[in-house]
């Protein structure tokens, strides 16, 4: 077969047939009377050998090793393509995110790129005052895209820095939900705490309800405390069984009552908080320690149930419980007759 012929049948290039020649990797067999290269079957299956070793990443000199030596082993040689393959698509992602930042700036010209490249400089830098000061400020005319401040706050391991990131993305006007959402997914659960907390300060993101109450599932307790006050502060009382766990493990057991306290403005909501609050202070295993934790969330509570039940443990067998209700009740009863006193003023 000649190698037109070849070329044809295999895909390759004529040239390409005439390189592997001179290299030594595939020589035709024979010659033509006029001297035109001429391919046996044997010599096409070879070429079709080389091209599949190329496909794996092989270089020529690398796949005349591999064919010609009998001695030679693959598992090294493709263990070595494994890993610059990972760090090539490393780079190219990386590439990528830096394109789609630029693209989403929605530059007019160049002047543009180059301000977005210099916040991503600043964004990536080693020094993390630079990193804080980028995200705070920002190179000079340059609004920063939401997805791109989303993916730093993903990386930052800086709490200062992180910081800064969330607070310039809940005021970049934009959506980075996204990129935030897929840090909920991620296998590291520290991703996955800096994406709970970002997507919490987004009160107006689109989305971001039905992210938060996902993430009440999640496996690390962390995340869903977060997830919980930020639901309860949105009205959501599917975060009730989470911030009573909170109360009860003293885990910002006040910022979690405060949240019960809003959410007990709901008559709907008011009697399952407070049955939810006695359970716990019913349970074997409440300490004293956690039944003053859930009197003090009971104080936070709308409505007459709630105070009807502080009026019950004045009675308490446990004295330390006791003597708390009961000064909890006093401050309760002064401030109804101050407001009483208010209304008759008015």
């Amino acid at each position: 077969m000649l190698i037109g012929d070849v070329a044809r049948h295999s895909g390759v290039s004529t040239r390409m047939l005439r390189h592997y020649d001179a290299l030594g990797l595939v020589r035709p067999t024979g010659r033509t009377v006029g001297g035109y290269r001429e391919y046996s079957a044997e010599d096409v299956r070879r070429i079709f050998h080389v091209e599949s070793l190329r496909s794996l990443g092989l270089s020529l000199k690398q796949i005349g090793r591999a064919l010609e030596d009998p001695a030679f082993t693959p598992s090294a040689l493709v263990g070595d393509l494994i890993r610059w393959t990972e760090d090539r698509l490393e780079r190219e992602q990386e590439l990528l995110k830096r394109l789609r930042a630029v693209d989403a700036s929605a530059p007019t010209g160049w002047q543009d790129v180059l301000r977005i490249v210099e916040l991503m400089q600043g964004l990536n830098s080693a020094s993390a005052a630079r990193r804080q000061q980028t995200a705070l400020t920002g190179p000079e005319g340059v609004s920063a895209p939401a997805e791109l401040l989303a993916g730093a706050i993903l990386s930052e391991s800086d709490s200062n820095v992180a910081g800064a990131l969330r607070w310039a993305l809940a005021r970049s006007g934009g959506d980075g939900t996204a990129a935030l959402a897929a840090g909920m997914r991620s296998e590291d659960v520290d991703i996955r705490r800096r994406a709970v907390r970002a997507i919490a300060e987004m009160s107006d993101a689109p989305g971001a309800t039905s992210v938060l109450t996902d993430a009440l599932g999640d496996p690390d307790m962390t995340v869903r405390r977060h997830a919980a006050l930020a639901l309860g502060g949105r009205g959501v009382t599917a975060a009730v069984p989470t911030l009573v766990g909170m109360v009860v493990e003293g885990a910002n057991d006040v910022d979690a009552a405060e949240v019960l306290g809003t959410l007990s403005q709901d008559p709907g909501s008011a009697d399952r908080i407070t049955t939810a609050l006695v359970d716990e202070l019913a349970a074997p295993t409440a300490d004293s320690a956690t039944r003053i934790r859930l009197i003090q969330a009971l104080v936070e509570l709308a409505g007459t149930t709630a105070r009807e039940v502080l009026r019950q443990l004045t009675h308490d067998d446990d004295r330390t419980v006791a003597l708390v209700a009961s000064a909890f009740v006093g401050v309760l009863e002064e401030r109804s007759l101050e407001g009483l006193d208010d209304d008759r003023d008015v």
